[in-house]
């Protein structure tokens, strides 16, 4: 369940709660009058179905609550109510399948941003990484692809895309680049001081046969292994298990990748520089296209539910009248 927090203009009071009153999957409707202070009005409370909440969100948006007053959705940790419980059990669908889309852009707005602290991890995983290619070290490698913060930016284009806010997709492919671009520009200057200390040489790249060699031969796995975590890295976003997410950022080749371009970069190598290109690309578009699709699917599976739904609860309405 989800607590529903709203302060709205006096005059806009009945609306809302009649509106709380008869929607599917509330309870527990608190109304505080004149408590709102900054913006001034009435505060009004009320618990709420995680897979009801968004479609009762976009209804509170169409009263102006978010211009003239606030709507806060937040999670109740415990609730120990037998009306939450059949309000749960009403609403439409399951908890786990339920996508809060504003709360979804919300969040992947917020780790796309070009911050001091997100590049920083960027380019902290990417030296990080050509440590681990240099050296041939697979736990390096791994250890890096966990430290890269590159999947927010990658699920804030997708939901972009799949929301119609191309300004926010936008945005997140600017970080997104933005992040890439100064990770390996600076591993390549990186590379270049620990070839002049002697703790990297050109030999050590140009190893053949290494169990870091695939970073920069992609091949048609390495595409469908991005489509894949992309697929995982979305469902892990809207279903809030957040623990796939280490998964999901070991399984792909973005860092690696763009480690090995940066490392090959330094000594003039084309060849693995044109294929560590390869592969980066390959994966960025592979998880931000599988990405994009998970969530076009959710959508259209969450308004199928909504209209059926809707359709039971006006036969069961009819029902009743005609009785």
């Amino acid at each position: 369940m989800l607590q529903l927090r709203i302060i709205c203009p006096a005059d806009r009071t009945d609306a809302v709660t009649a509106l709380l009153r008869r929607a599917v999957g509330t309870a527990n409707l608190v109304v505080l009058p004149g408590a709102g202070r900054d913006p001034a009005g009435d505060l009004v409370l009320c618990d709420v179905a995680r897979e009801a909440a968004d479609e009762l969100t976009d209804e509170l948006r169409e009263l102006r609550l978010a211009e003239d007053g606030s709507i806060v959705l937040q999670d109740i940790a415990v609730s120990l109510s037998q009306r939450a419980e059949r309000a749960e059990r009403e609403a439409p669908g399951e908890p786990a399948d339920a996508v809060l889309w504003e709360e979804l852009s919300e969040a992947t707005h917020e780790e796309s941003t070009v911050s001091v602290t997100y590049l920083a991890f960027m380019t902290v995983a990417v030296m990080i990484a050509a440590c681990g290619v240099m050296l041939d070290n697979a736990i390096l490698i791994v250890g890096a692809m966990a430290v890269g913060p590159e999947f927010g930016p990658l699920s804030g284009v997708s939901t972009g895309l799949v929301l119609g806010r191309l300004r926010e997709a936008g945005r997140s492919l600017t970080a997104l680049l933005t992040g890439f671009a100064v990770a390996m520009a600076v591993t390549t200057l990186f590379t270049l001081v620990l070839d002049a200390a002697g703790l990297f040489t050109p030999d050590m790249l140009a190893r053949k046969n290494g169990l870091t060699e695939f970073v920069w031969q992609p091949g048609h796995l390495s595409f469908v292994v991005a489509l894949l975590a992309g697929i995982a890295g979305t469902l892990s976003l809207t279903s809030e298990k957040s623990g796939a997410l280490i998964g999901v950022a070991i399984s792909v080749t973005t860092v690696p990748a763009a480690a090995n371009a940066a490392a090959a970069l330094a000594y003039g190598d084309l060849q693995e520089l044109r294929g560590s290109g390869r592969q980066l690309a390959l994966n960025l578009i592979g998880i931000i296209s599988a990405g994009a699709l998970t969530l076009l699917v959710q959508k259209t599976l969450l308004e199928r539910t909504k209209r059926r739904e809707r359709a039971l609860a006006e036969q069961r309405a009819a029902g009743a009248t005609g009785r």
